[in-house]
This record gives C-alpha cells, structure tokens and sequence, in this order.
C-alpha cells in the first residue's frame, strides 16, 4: 500500500477503509510494514484496530508494536483481548508491559481479569509496585482511590522554581499530567497547587510557596469519597485533574480526566438501566449472558406483574357499569396512556435535573407548583382536544347524539385529572427517593406507569359513577 494510499484511507470518521487496507497487509504477512502503518496512528486507533481482529491475529499485531506505545495500546482494550494477551506472554514480557502501564490502568487491568492472571502480575511485579498495586485494589469499589493514580507531580514548597523544573524535567516522563502540580509540606499535606505556565513564567529563584495558588478554595476529595462525585466537582470546578487524600489531609493521588469522563459514561449508563428497571451490569450487553440478562431483569418484571393484578381488579368492580353504557371500555387504553406519558415526562426531567444538580430536596415545593401549572395547561388543552375529536368520530361513524354527550364529558374530565395527578406523581416519587437515599432513576417509567395507571382507572370510574350513574 503506497503511503497516498493510506493517507487518503485515514478517515477518523470512517476508519473501515483503514482498518480493512491494514487487515490486507496482516494477511499479507507484510509485518514491518504494518509496524510502521500502526505507529504513525493514535494509540486508540490502534486498538480499535486490535479489537477488529480475532485473539490469534489481536496478540500478533500487538507484539509488534513498539514497546513505547505497546502499554499505552494496552489500556485501551477490552478485558478479554487483555486477559488473552497477558495469558500469551512470558513474565518478562508481561514485567515490562506492566511497568510501562500508569498504574490506575494497571489497577482497571487487574480488576477485570480472571484471579490467576492477578496472581501472576503481582508475583512478577517489583516489590514497590506490588505494595502499591495492594493497596489499590483494597480500596473500596467505585471510590475515588479506587480510580486514581498516584502518577502525579507532587512538589515541596521549600523548592526553587528551578529545582521544580529540573526535578519535573527528571519525573515528568512518567507522569501522567505535568500541567497541573500538588504543593506539598514536609509531611506530604496537600497545600495548594501551581500550574506548569507558573514555573516557566517567573523568576527562577522564587520558592514554591511564594507563587503556590492558596487564595482561592483548595478543591479535593478523600479517597473514601464516591466516585460520582469525584466527577461532579470535575465538572463544577472545570478540573482537568482532582487530587485525592487520606483523612489526614496527605496527598495521595490524582483522579484525571480520561477516568473522570468514564466515570460519567458509567454512571449515565447506570442510570438509563435502573429508569429502565434494570438491574446494573458491569458488562456490555454482548459480554453479558442469557441469563445474567435474565437475572437482571426478572425482579422487577415480576413486581410489575403482581401489582398490575390491582388494575385488573378495579376494572373488574366496574364490570356492571362498564356493560350498560358502550364505550367506556373502550376509552379506558386512552386514558391510561397519557396518565402514564404524562407522569413519564415529569419523572424524566425531575431524574434528570437531580442527577445535574439543577434540583435538591429542598426545591420540591417549587417543582410542585411549576409542574402543577404545566399540567393545568396540557389537561385542559387535551380535555378540550379529546372532547372535540370524540365529538368528531361520532358524528363520521353516526354514532353520535345528545345522549352521548355526558360519556363524552366524563372521558375528557378523567383526563383532565389523570394528567395532573400524573404530572404531580412524576415530579414528586424522584424527589422522594432521593429524600430517602435511594436512586431517583428506579422511579423511572414502569414505576410511575404502574401506579398512574391504577390512579387513573378509579378517577375514571369514580367520575363515570357519579355523572353516568
């Protein structure tokens, strides 16, 4: 493949025609000049890639990488192709990769590998990276030192800005952010922070402290701190990087950015999946097995089923009145509908707003009261509506007459209380949940459809009861 060729094949948007040109020369067994196609792309591209091959194919082309991007590759790929590289190599092998990977990416490696392979990167490990890697993973799941890497520039305060730069000109290599450094007292106390544009910008024989940002709050979490809200203080503070301590205020890590955008894809998947009733899975849905699938949602299909009995219950105590006057059966899919809908599209604004922080607890009375004036306006707006086109499709079907009128009526009243009842639920169970410490998502669509469908059943009925009856 001449060098035009590929250049006009390496579309980001569309790297099919890449990955398959460099599927040909794999298959062509041209391997120097695939090595030297892989290096000039991302290291990203480069695993996805990998992850186009099968597991013999994926373990060929990633030893040919060079060692230098080989790690960063590495992180990059999912836990099976890890698990199957790792397993292929020898310990020497395996000894360098781990020595070249950041070690919170060695820490996710290990977290999602089988036990034997665990076993065998701390045998071979050094005995301070074994020690730290230990201590890593024994810090709680979904912490903040459970994702941080303790691959951070930390400088005294006592240092020259010269001896900051010569001492990060040494370290940095291995850092995995040199922007942002951690000012710290004899007993490594998290005291402030300075930018790297600091130190290149003033006087070489300034000491840290003299130029350290300690004016402004110093924002970090304890290692004991939930990870969503290592990215919450992300995303209020535009931080790159959070610095993580122990309970005595000592410096200990850093949670970056690449972490904290997964920390946000995870926690909007766990969301979507508990609004949808689900089960959180640690895995992708095609990793996923039939029946951890299964197990995942049957809890909650069967709480659905048992409490939609009490629907059929209340429509079974109107059978008698439902027989005498035709077509209040047949409204009743209607009504439930847009109380379900309606209570849908209050939960979802509410759930979402909590998860932002856009709404607390104590912003329930003014939710209330907004959503009770957007329910006024859509119930009188659909009652009217409903009225009209009932009216309509009698009089095209010849059903229509004075009669009928009062059926009307009472169909169009039930929706005009559905749907502000429905509104008012939608907005209130979020808040409610969150008040006692549970997910807001699990008051999600089924949960308000459920019970809004048997709400709007009795107001229906009760209203046909006292103007038809």
């Amino acid at each position: 493949m001449e060098e035009k060729d590929f250049e006009i094949l390496d579309n980001p948007l569309d790297p099919k025609p890449l990955y398959n040109a460099l599927a040909e020369i794999l298959d062509a067994g041209r391997y120097a000049q695939l090595r030297s196609e892989l290096i000039e792309l991302k290291e990203v591209d480069i695993a996805e890639f990998i992850l186009s091959l099968n597991d013999e194919k994926a373990l060929l082309v990633f030893r040919i990488l060079p060692k230098d991007i080989s790690a960063e590759v590495f992180s990059y790929l999912d836990s099976d192709i890890q698990t199957s590289i790792a397993e292929a190599m020898t310990d020497a092998e395996l000894y360098r990769l781990i020595d070249e990977l950041y070690i919170d990416d060695t820490v996710d490696f290990l977290e999602e590998v089988p036990a034997n392979v665990v076993s065998r990167v701390l045998k071979i490990a050094g005995k301070e990276k074994r020690n730290t890697l230990n201590r890593f993973l024994n810090y709680p799941e979904n912490s903040a030192a459970s994702i941080m890497t303790n691959e951070m520039v930390a400088l005294h305060t006592h240092l020259t800005l010269d001896a900051a730069i010569e001492y990060i000109r040494k370290t940095g290599v291995d850092k995995e952010s040199v922007y942002q450094c951690y000012c710290i007292d004899k007993s490594r106390h998290l005291v402030g922070t300075v930018g790297l544009s600091d130190l290149l910008f003033n006087k070489s024989d300034m000491l840290i402290s003299d130029i350290m940002d300690t004016e402004n709050q110093l924002i970090y979490v304890e290692t004991t701190e939930d990870q969503e809200a290592v990215a919450d203080i992300a995303k209020k503070y535009d931080m790159l990087s959070v610095p993580v301590v122990d309970s005595e205020k000592r410096l200990v890590g850093i949670v970056t950015i690449d972490d904290i955008v997964d920390i946000i894809e995870d926690e909007n998947t766990e969301d979507f999946e508990r609004m949808a009733l689900l089960v959180p899975s640690d895995d992708t849905y095609l990793k996923t097995s039939v029946f951890s699938l299964a197990k995942n949602r049957i809890f909650w299909l069967f709480i659905l089923m048992i409490t939609a009995t009490f629907t059929g219950k209340i429509i079974e105590g109107f059978e008698s009145q439902l027989a005498l006057i035709a077509g209040l059966t047949a409204c009743i899919p209607m009504i439930m509908n847009t109380g379900g809908n309606s209570g849908n599209q209050a939960s979802t604004l509410i759930i979402r707003g909590l998860a932002l922080g856009e709404i607390r607890i104590r912003d329930y009375y003014r939710v209330v009261f907004k959503e009770f004036c957007v329910s006024l306006i859509c119930s009188v707006l659909l009652a009217a509506a409903n009225f009209g086109i009932m009216c309509l499709i009698g009089l095209i079907d010849g059903s229509f007459s004075a009669e009928r009128l009062p059926m009307y009526a009472v169909v169009s009243m039930a929706i005009f209380t559905v749907v502000i009842l429905a509104k008012l639920i939608g907005c209130s169970l979020p808040i409610l949940a969150k008040l006692c410490h549970l997910d807001p998502a699990l008051m999600a669509g089924p949960i308000i459809t459920t019970i809004v469908d048997a709400i709007s059943l009795v107001i229906y009925f009760a209203i046909a009861s006292a103007v038809l009856f």
